[in-house]
C-alpha cells in the first residue's frame, strides 16, 4: 500500500510509533524513524524490519524540546533530495493530576511536545510536501481530547489543540494536493497507557467500551496506514476514533 513512499514517523522507539513503523515497512514505506535519542534494542529493531521487508529506515535523533535539534533532523532529511510523502506526528507525552494541582509549568510542557513541536516539523516537512505538490500528514491525537477525561487538562488540550490545527491545515494545504487527517486513539495496550491510568481507572473505561476491551497498538497504526495510503485519497480534514466504540 506504500510500496516506494517516504514517511517521516516521530515517537519510533515504543508503543504506537514503533507499531507504525513495523506496519509501514510491511507495506513497503521507507521511512525515518524519529526519536530522542539512540537504541541499542530500537537499532536492532529497526535493521531487522529492514531486512525482513527490503525497505530503508534511517533513524533520526533529535529531542522536541530543542527547536535546534529539530531543524537539524530535517536538515539530514532534506539532505537526502529525497521527497516526504507522509509525515506521522505520533510523539506525545501524558501527565495526569487534577487542574487545581497541575503547575504551570506541567501545563506548558505539554503543549511543548503535544503540540508546539509537532507544529514546527509540520511546518518543515509541509514546505517539502508543497513543493512537490502531494502528500498526507496524519496527527495523532487522544479521544481525551475529545471526551475531556479528568486529570488530563494539560494532555488533553495540547491533543484537542492537534485536532483544531488538523481541520484548519487540512483547509490551507488542500490546494498543494496534501491531506491532513487526525486519529483519535482510545485506551490502548502501551507503556504509557499502563503507567499513566491505575487499574481501576481502566477497567471503569473498559466497561464503557462497545468491545469491552483495550486496544492494541497495531490497531492504530492499521488505521494510520489507511489514512497514509491512496485507499483514503479523498479523504481530508477528518478526526478517526480508533476506541472500540468509547
Amino acid at each position: 500500500m506504500l510500496k516506494d513512499k517516504v514517511a517521516v514517523v516521530t515517537g519510533c522507539n515504543r508503543g504506537i510509533g514503533k507499531e507504525i513503523v513495523r506496519v509501514f515497512a510491511e507495506n513497503g514505506a521507507n521511512i525515518w524513524a524519529c526519536v530522542r535519542k539512540e537504541n541499542q534494542s530500537f537499532t536492532k529493531y529497526v535493521l531487522n524490519l529492514e531486512k525482513k521487508h527490503s525497505v530503508i529506515i534511517n533513524p533520526v535523533y533529535f529531542d522536541l524540546n530543542d527547536e535546534k535539534q529539530i531543524k537539524a533532523g530535517v536538515k539530514t532529511i532534506k539532505n537526502s533530495k529525497h521527497p516526504v510523502n507522509i509525515l506521522v506526528n505520533n510523539a506525545g507525552l501524558i501527565f495526569t493530576a487534577l487542574f487545581q494541582m497541575s503547575s504551570m509549568e506541567k501545563l506548558k510542557e505539554m503543549f511543548e511536545i503535544n503540540y508546539f513541536s509537532q507544529m514546527l516539523l509540520t511546518q518543515y516537512i509541509s514546505r517539502m510536501m508543497m513543493r512537490q505538490e502531494s502528500g498526507s500528514i496524519i496527527n495523532i491525537s487522544s479521544s481525551a481530547a475529545i471526551d475531556g477525561n479528568e486529570g488530563r487538562t494539560g494532555y488533553a488540550s495540547a491533543k484537542a489543540s492537534m485536532i483544531a490545527s488538523t481541520k484548519v491545515l487540512a483547509k490551507e494545504l488542500a490546494p498543494y494536493n496534501i491531506r491532513v487527517n487526525a486519529v483519535a486513539p482510545g485506551l490502548t495496550q502501551t507503556d504509557m497507557m499502563e503507567n499513566s491510568t491505575p487499574e481501576d481507572a481502566r477497567q471503569e473505561t473498559i466497561n464503557r467500551i462497545c468491545l469491552r476491551r483495550v486496544g492494541q497498538p497495531e490497531e492504530i497504526a492499521n488505521s494510520v496506514l489507511f489514512l497514509a495510503s491512496d485507499l483514503s485519497s479523498y479523504i481530508t480534514s477528518q478526526v478517526l476514533r480508533v476506541d472500540g466504540g468509547m
